[in-house]
């Protein structure tokens, strides 16, 4: 079984594989001050919880945009698994071309979302994760990373909003009963929500502009359930892609 792990900002996303089939998920808050020896332990919890033995699991796949926490699951891989995991990062295979004026800039989901994206599509596409920053990533016809946006994350607007703005309260994100909103809840709701899928689609139509064909579009991460169903251009929801994008990295590096 190989163990696939995609250390973001805000969550950690583990995966198992069994036979190139995902056997189970689980996503856990990321805490730069954990040790290897407390996220082994949470770890361990996790696989016995679903009766997933350790010594079953051969092979791993890291995915890190917190250098900190990097060297951290490569011990925590090597005191669990006795293995030594695949790292994505320079130098690693991909299959794409990365027609970026740096290459070494692309985050590592980046790569692996569009790696993934691409197999399954198999045509130029967007792929957008909801994530901490929300990311835009386009791909080629011919399977060549072209470049992409990034932008602030729906809670980091939200958090800035609540920080800024002495008399705003926090909330919650939830879909508000109308546009025009009939509170201060409400306004604050209808405004981040829909003033964020405006946005989704508007640069998702620019690059589509800028292709000069509409491209399938797909998204991932947190917020995707909530963004989706609203957007004009969305037409798919895959929560799963970077874990799969994962396997296909490992299998291209390691056979």
């Amino acid at each position: 079984m190989l163990f696939a792990i995609d250390i973001g900002n805000t969550n950690i996303v583990l995966g198992i594989f069994a036979d190139d089939s995902l056997a189970a998920t689980w996503r856990v808050e990321t805490k730069k001050q954990k040790t290897a020896d407390e996220y082994a332990i949470l770890i361990r919890n996790l696989l016995a919880a679903d009766d997933f033995a350790p010594e079953h699991i051969h092979g791993a796949i890291i995915s890190c945009v917190v250098p900190p926490l990097q060297s951290v699951f490569e011990n925590v891989i090597h005191k669990l698994f006795d293995c030594r995991p695949v790292v994505v990062g320079p130098g690693i295979k991909t299959g794409m071309p990365i027609l970026y004026d740096n290459p070494k800039e692309v985050g590592a989901d980046r790569i692996v979302n569009a790696v993934a994206a691409f197999d399954k599509v198999g045509d130029s596409l967007v792929c957008i994760d909801f994530g901490t920053a929300t990311t835009f990533d386009v791909v080629s016809e011919k399977g060549e990373y072209l470049g992409g946006i990034i932008t602030p994350g729906i809670t980091i607007s939200l958090d800035a909003l609540f920080f800024r703005a002495s008399k705003l309260p926090r909330i919650d994100l939830s879909p508000p009963r109308h546009v025009i909103g009939k509170n201060t809840i409400e306004s604050i709701q209808s405004g981040v929500l829909y003033g964020y899928i405006g946005l989704v689609d508007g640069i998702v139509q620019r690059i589509w502009h800028e292709l000069d064909r509409k491209v399938y579009t797909m998204a991932t991460g947190g917020l995707a359930e909530l963004i989706a169903p609203q957007s004009k251009t969305i037409k798919e929801v895959d929560q799963d892609i970077t874990l799969r994008g994962l396997l296909l990295l490992y299998h291209l590096n390691r056979g």
